[in-house]
C-alpha cells in the first residue's frame, strides 16, 4: 500500500467519525477531535506493503499533580483497557495522561472501521473518568 492508500483509509476513518464527532484536519494531516472531554488525534500511516495501520492518540487529562496516587489509579485503568494503553508523561510537579492505541486496518470494511474507533474511544472514555477533580 502506499501513501495514497494510508489517506484513502484516513479518510475512510474521518467519515465514520463524522457521524459522532466534529473532526478536524489538522495542519499536520492528522485528525483532531474530541471524545468525551479526551483531545484525540488520529492518523493512518503506511508501514509497509500492505501493512497500513491508524494509530489513535488521546489526551485523557492533563496538568494533574504527578502524585503516586495517579500512577496508581493508570495502572488500575490499564488492567480494565481492551485497546490501547494509557501512560502517564511526568513534567516536573505535574503529568498529562494520555491513551495511545495503533491497528492494522489495511482491509477493514466500514462498519468493522467504524466499531473498532468506536472500541478504542469506549476506552479513552473510560480511562478519562476518575482522571479529574
Amino acid at each position: 500500500m502506499s501513501t495514497e492508500t494510508a489517506q484513502a483509509l484516513q479518510d475512510r476513518a474521518r467519515d465514520a467519525l463524522a457521524h459522532f464527532v466534529t473532526v478536524t484536519e489538522t495542519d499536520d494531516g492528522s485528525l483532531g477531535f474530541e471524545y468525551a472531554g479526551a483531545l484525540c488525534s488520529l492518523r493512518a500511516v503506511n508501514l509497509a506493503p500492505g501493512l497500513d495501520v491508524l494509530s489513535l492518540t488521546a489526551v485523557l487529562a492533563w496538568d494533574r499533580p504527578a502524585k503516586p496516587a495517579l500512577h496508581k489509579k493508570v495502572a488500575e485503568k490499564n488492567a480494565d483497557l481492551q485497546f490501547g494503553s494509557i501512560t502517564v508523561i511526568t513534567r516536573g510537579r505535574f503529568a498529562d495522561v494520555i491513551l495511545r492505541y495503533t491497528c492494522p486496518a489495511a482491509g477493514l470494511g466500514d462498519e468493522a472501521l467504524t466499531t473498532m474507533l468506536l472500541l478504542v474511544l469506549s476506552g479513552a472514555d473510560q480511562g478519562r473518568q476518575g482522571l479529574l477533580p
